[in-house]
């Protein structure tokens, strides 16, 4: 059997600067970038994802940006099975498949390999569990697994749904199909970008502020009104979900901000716990200097990875 691609993935904090080095590395290597943000795969969610604009998308090909509409549902497994289609498609181009994202399932189930239940899903089963309200659910999980209700935010429908499919399906916890060390499937290079977390929650505060300019409020109204449902997983991103709520209960815009910057810098402490996991990774602490530079670093690394040279970066 040939070996699979190796992949570069650079993981980390939201505000760390991932899509800045990314495209500094797609430029030096030749790489294409695929996205791995469980939010940006849907259509619409442009500003509040901040997802690469069509400018940047001209000098840098990305892969897995709108491939749903905001209104459908989008799986770890519909990940997975899409970012292989485009490593295939990449390497047969001549280029480095790039991983670039935040979502830590999405990087680590990729990377890995399947640690997923090996639990088809159940339509009618399933079908009964999204008539719960998000509470509901994790109340019975919590019940039948208290492992999995611990580790599962209680207000990620997607997964709650899925954790108590399985538990149904197979009479075992969700929690029971854990690999403690996942395994790796393909040679690669994960790269973590951190900063310190004064720096960190100034990005944060700067990110949210340039999303309220650039119109977030504006577009969930849009959304809304498109009838894309309140309690669509689309609509349960990071940004969407708290807009959501302002404009059911609208006070000031300033409250508002406030609530985006606490929501987005306790989900940054979360994803730095998640990738504390990934031992064999390479940990970036850049400070406050901007994320270019660790290109040559990572360069170095990368090479050491796939062997030879590390290429020469781009003028």
């Amino acid at each position: 059997m040939a070996r699979p691609a190796a992949v570069l993935a650079i993981a980390g904090m939201t505000a760390s600067g991932k899509s800045e080095l990314g495209l500094a590395l797609a430029r030096s290597l030749g790489a294409e970038m695929i996205t791995a943000d469980s939010a940006q795969v849907y259509r619409g969610l442009d500003i509040g994802t901040d997802k690469p604009t069509r400018a940047v998308r001209a000098q840098v090909a990305h892969h897995l940006l709108d491939v749903r509409a905001p209104g459908e549902t989008f799986s770890v497994a519909d990940y997975v099975c899409l970012a292989e289609t485009a490593v295939v498609g990449i390497v047969a181009r001549g280029a480095v498949p790039l991983l670039v994202g935040g979502t830590g399932l999405y990087v680590r189930q990729f990377l890995n390999g399947p640690q997923l239940a090996p639990v088809p899903p159940r339509p009618e089963l399933r079908a009964e569990l999204e008539a719960l309200s998000t509470a509901e659910l994790h109340a019975e999980l919590e019940r039948r697994d208290p492992e999995s209700a611990g580790r599962i935010h209680p207000h990620n429908r997607q997964r709650l749904v899925r954790a108590l499919e399985v538990c149904l399906a197979s009479g075992r916890p969700f929690s029971a199909f854990r690999q403690s060390e996942p395994q790796s499937r393909r040679p690669h290079l994960l790269v973590v970008l951190d900063r310190p977390s004064a720096v960190l929650r100034r990005r944060i505060a700067a990110r949210v502020d340039r999303m309220l300019q650039g119109g977030l409020v504006s577009e969930v109204q849009g959304l809304l009104a498109a009838g894309v449902p309140a309690e669509a997983q689309a609509m349960q991103a990071l940004g969407y979900r708290q807009t959501v709520r302002w404009l059911e209960h609208p006070t000031s815009l300033g409250a508002l901000r406030e609530d985006l910057v606490s929501a987005t810098w306790a989900y940054a402490r979360r994803q730095r716990t998640w990738f504390r996991r990934d031992t064999g990774a390479l940990w970036l602490d850049l400070g406050e200097h901007p994320a270019e530079a660790a290109l040559e670093r990572v360069l170095k690394a990368w090479a050491g990875t796939v062997g030879g040279s590390p290429p020469q970066p781009s003028a």
